[in-house]
């Protein structure tokens, strides 16, 4: 693997990267080795990342693929999924570089799984075309990546190469004459700073914006606020995936402020023959969309949502049946390729060889974010970002299955070529209309009843009621009322003269979610991730693809926006 070289660094100049996951870990690995001098910080431990928690694997045509497979199939599929809103030079440069990087991950110690053969073992997920799913560990394959890296990260501590704070939350971006120049952040209880030629955030999603989630705790949208209160554009907030199957908590956990240790169950599952089914047994996707299961994730979902509406019971659940998997491939074969969701479903108190697992929609990962160029610049100078945390315009309104790992890879790697090479740290224009042009929002609106007191429990629940898989104008117009009287308190707007660091957490998410509304009410037809339930009220999900034909006539709506306009009462 090419390798960038150190000349953009020549005099020891720093970057900072903030965030532990695959994007975080694999650009700090890089940046060192060309000689960077590199602080990684991270606010919890380093495995406290969503790349942790991914099952499903990461997605790559290989010099060798699978009979039939292409780079040109894989951008295809990627394209289709994203309901046309995906930027074309991105996913390009997404699936024909994915090789290059998972090569680098090799080299960082990574193993993926091999098949009997001692090939590679790839695996069909859903809306791929052909089977280009790499795992490592079966269904623990963030674990085994971040795993591996951590591991190389921690040599490259102990020999010098990369300094390392865990448990530092990054509260400010500092600048100067309009450029980034370093952070401010919390360590021991205190306020701290620190310089840099270049910052790159590396923070991941913020599925805490929902009741039901796959994200860890940790996953707040920190890196987002960061960047829009230092006047970073962002994009495509609307467009937030929930993922179909989640394993339903008990109530009293929903509730919980923590929220923490959600139990995925993989889309892989489905890949090999998992069906869904409702209280009553009825297997009901194919109802609803001709590829079934294995319809993209976000019409599963929506599908699962107008399902449980239609039977009267929009907060239930439905279930999954992965009895089928271990009948047709026999005894222990759920054991042997998911041991980490048979432990976890066990633990539970669930036997998914003879149990139906109940699960509901859970926010999963966000399409939208800071607004990049290919090379991971942000529309602030000294401010760069990738992964999660990102817009780059590869996942488009709706993420392809085992796409955001590799997005994490290729353009973590790219963010580090262009910080290398940028000898002025140099920024990047984005297209589009901006905020401040939308019409400034009026009065929070009496017709609704004011919210109680903030809480980020409280603030779960309204986006999830109002904001979550299925939305009306109405909800959404709701729901800015809510946020507007809630931040007209809180102020998420500026950074929190506190050092709780739970406070600028809350801040962070109440930020998003003014951002993810406001970005929901100004898309008025459907596309991908973003389902507007008013104005086509035919829309079930056997229609899905006539849905999303209309609604790709909208995608030159996409726009970027900036800290030009107040949010206080949208």
């Amino acid at each position: 693997m090419n390798q960038p070289n150190g000349s953009g660094f020549s005099g020891g100049r720093r970057l900072i990267v903030v965030g532990s996951g695959i994007a975080g870990l694999y650009a700090a690995l890089l940046a060192s080795e060309a000689g960077a001098d590199v602080v990684l910080l991270t606010k919890a431990a380093l495995a406290d990342s969503n790349t942790y928690y991914a099952q499903g694997g990461i997605s790559a045509v290989l010099e060798e693929p699978a009979p039939g497979d292409t780079v040109a199939a894989h951008i295809a599929d990627t394209l289709k999924a994203g309901g046309g809103h995906c930027k074309p030079d991105a996913v390009r440069v997404l699936c024909t570089e994915a090789r290059r990087d998972i090569a680098g991950l090799e080299r960082f110690g990574v193993r993926f799984d091999m098949d009997d053969d001692g090939d590679p073992a790839l695996g069909l997920e859903a809306a791929h075309s052909a089977p280009r799913i790499l795992h490592a560990g079966g269904d623990a394959t963030g674990a085994g990546i971040a795993n591996a890296l951590i591991c190389a990260v921690l040599a490259a501590q102990a020999s010098g190469k990369i300094r390392l704070l865990g448990h530092a939350r990054t509260t400010a971006l500092m600048q100067s004459d309009g450029q980034v120049t370093g952070v401010e952040y919390l360590h021991d209880g205190q306020q701290k700073s620190m310089q840099a030629d270049a910052v790159l955030l590396a923070t991941g999603g913020a599925g805490q914006l929902f009741t039901q989630t796959t994200n860890p705790s940790v996953a707040t949208a920190d890196g987002l606020a960061l960047a829009w209160r230092a006047g970073a554009a962002v994009a495509d907030l609307e467009f937030f995936q929930f993922h179909p199957t989640c394993m339903v908590r008990t109530a009293e956990a929903a509730e919980s402020e923590g929220n923490q240790d959600p139990l995925l169950i993989s889309e892989a599952v489905r890949g090999e023959g998992a069906v869904l089914v409702d209280a009553r047994g009825h297997r009901f996707m194919p109802d609803y969309h001709a590829d079934a299961e294995l319809a993209p994730r976000d019409v599963v979902s929506r599908c699962i949502a107008l399902h449980l509406a239609a039977l009267g019971d929009p907060n239930g659940h439905v279930y999954l049946d992965a009895r089928v998997i271990e009948d047709a491939r026999g005894a222990g074969f759920l054991a042997k390729r998911f041991p980490t969701i048979t432990r976890r479903t066990g633990e539970a108190g669930v036997d998914w060889t003879r149990d139906l697992v109940p699960v509901a929609p859970a926010a999963h990962y966000w399409m939208g974010g800071i607004s990049t160029d290919l090379h991971g610049r942000t529309t602030v100078p000294g401010l760069y970002a990738a992964g999660e945390v990102a817009c780059t315009g590869v996942q488009g309104a709706n993420r392809l299955a085992s796409n955001s790992l590799l997005e994490g890879l290729v353009f973590g790697r790219r963010a580090v070529e262009a910080v290398l090479s940028d000898t002025t740290a140099g920024t990047v224009t984005m297209p589009g209309w901006e905020f401040d042009r939308v019409p400034a929002p009026g009065p929070i609106e009496t017709s609704y009843a004011k919210p109680g007191p903030f809480s980020r429990a409280a603030l779960r629940r309204l986006m999830t009621a109002k904001a979550g898989v299925l939305r009306t104008g109405a909800q959404l117009r709701e729901a800015g009322a809510a946020l507007g009287a809630w931040a007209a308190v809180v102020r998420p707007e500026s950074v929190p003269d506190v050092e709780d660091p739970r406070e600028h957490e809350d801040a962070n998410l109440l930020l998003a979610a003014q951002l993810l509304v406001h970005a929901a009410r100004e898309r008025r037809t459907s596309l991908g991730a973003h389902y507007r339930g008013d104005g086509m009220p035919e829309a079930h999900a056997a229609g899905a693809e006539a849905v999303e034909a209309e609604a790709v006539t909208d995608i030159d709506m996409r726009y970027t926006m900036s800290r030009k306009a107040s949010l206080v009462h949208d």
